[in-house]
């Protein structure tokens, strides 16, 4: 196994609980292949762990183990039945049998996703070294689960591009439908593994699903709806549910979702949610629940201050809506946007718009994406539930 050098301050921050280290850290790598597990090691020659080793990415290591063990199957077997073990007993069963089964670094595996739907696996390796490991995942998926309908992979994300790999999508065993009907929270979504977002759907929300149905009443407006998720799951608890999406194709999918589950107080409209709030406003119309659920409005440190300007005038326009005593669910999918800079943007908003805000929940992803401690990279969803 070769050996990577790396420098005092990329190895304290492994022992300090983070799993990269950035080339502007490693002292040398010399004749070490893009994608090999690598022996790390501090400028004093001591052991620091093991780890993928990228030659092209700015995040050159990314560690699999802390300890001098063997990396072998077994070890690979072990690591994915681990992930499946910390998993809730009621992971995948008759009501939600769609979930994430590896979470990339939050089960210490790093740049390796694994999403199950309904007995389709799909999977994304968006490293170098996970996607030398991708025949052998293949494998043990096979194995060790009961006999999966499909293996594809999702392998389109971007950051593979910043790997040196190729952008590419495609079924690696069984036979992949181009729709798969799942249930989440025992409601009936169908979801394109092979074309949807991420790897078919958002996964990441369905605990927030029930959260908000737990407070949702009256008449409820769900924002960014995307195929209904929000919508639907408030559905039971409101006297009606409009949602609100920019894509029409988006729309239509939530449209199809709500037939599917005999929904017929829920509607469905494509428009741009900032111009809707603010049509809203104008005309008086005003709910009890309002949903934000926008897509990332920043994705990098250097443009945090204008998507701080979004999430702060969408949640104005909303609290605006809102009637008295009414509940706001809003959340926020930005990395770079911390839970205390989100309370204080929903603070801000909450002033202009002249409304007080009893907070009532705070939220993350949902537990099938776990927070690494040490990893902040791994808390990226955060949702608010408060009452004007």
């Amino acid at each position: 196994m070769t050996s990577v050098t790396i420098s005092p301050r990329g190895a304290k921050r492994i022992r300090h609980g983070h799993l990269w280290v950035y080339r502007s850290d490693v002292r040398e790598a010399s004749k070490t292949e893009g994608g090999a597990i690598v022996r790390v090691v501090d400028q004093a020659r001591n052991f620091v762990g093991q780890a993928f080793y990228s030659d092209k990415s700015e995040i050159a290591l990314r560690f699999l183990t802390i300890t001098d063990e063997t990396i072998d199957r077994a070890w690979w077997r072990s690591r994915l039945l681990e992930s499946f073990g910390r998993r809730h007993p009621a992971f995948l069963n008759e009501d939600n049998n769609a979930g994430r089964l590896v979470y990339s670094e939050g089960d210490l595996l790093p740049s390796i996703i694994i999403d199950v739907y309904a007995g389709h696996f799909v999977l994304q390796t968006l490293s170098q070294g996970a996607e030398r490991v991708k025949a052998s995942l293949v494998e043990m998926i096979i194995e060790n689960f009961p006999l999966p309908q499909s293996v594809s992979e999702r392998n389109d994300a971007r950051v593979r591009e910043l790997e040196g790999l190729e952008l590419r999508t495609g079924v690696l065993y069984g036979s992949q439908p181009e729709e798969v009907e799942v249930r989440q929270n025992g409601l009936r979504f169908l979801v394109s593994p092979l074309a949807g977002q991420k790897t078919g759907s958002f996964l990441d929300q369905r605990e927030n699903y029930l959260a908000a149905k737990q407070w949702a009443f009256g008449s409820a407006l769900d924002c960014f709806t995307f195929r209904g998720g929000f919508a639907l799951n408030l559905a039971q608890p409101c006297r009606e549910v409009l949602g609100l999406d920019i894509s029409a194709e988006a729309v239509a999918a939530a449209e199809r979702n709500a037939r599917l589950n005999e929904v017929h107080n829920v509607w469905f409209q494509t428009a741009n949610v900032f111009d809707a709030l603010r049509e809203m406003e104008s005309t008086g119309r005003r709910f009890d629940t309002i949903v934000l659920d926008p897509p990332a409005f920043t994705k990098s440190r250097g443009t945090v201050e204008s998507g701080a300007r979004g999430y702060k005038e969408i949640n104005l326009r909303a609290l605006k809506l809102l009637n008295p005593a009414g509940v706001l669910i809003t959340c926020t999918c930005s990395y770079h946007v911390s839970e205390e800079m989100f309370l204080d943007i929903i603070a801000a908003a909450a002033l202009d718009a002249r409304r007080r805000l009893h907070i009532i929940e705070k939220r993350g992803q949902s537990s099938d994406h776990p927070v690494l401690l040490g990893v902040p990279e791994t808390h990226y969803l955060k949702c608010v539930i408060a009452r004007v």
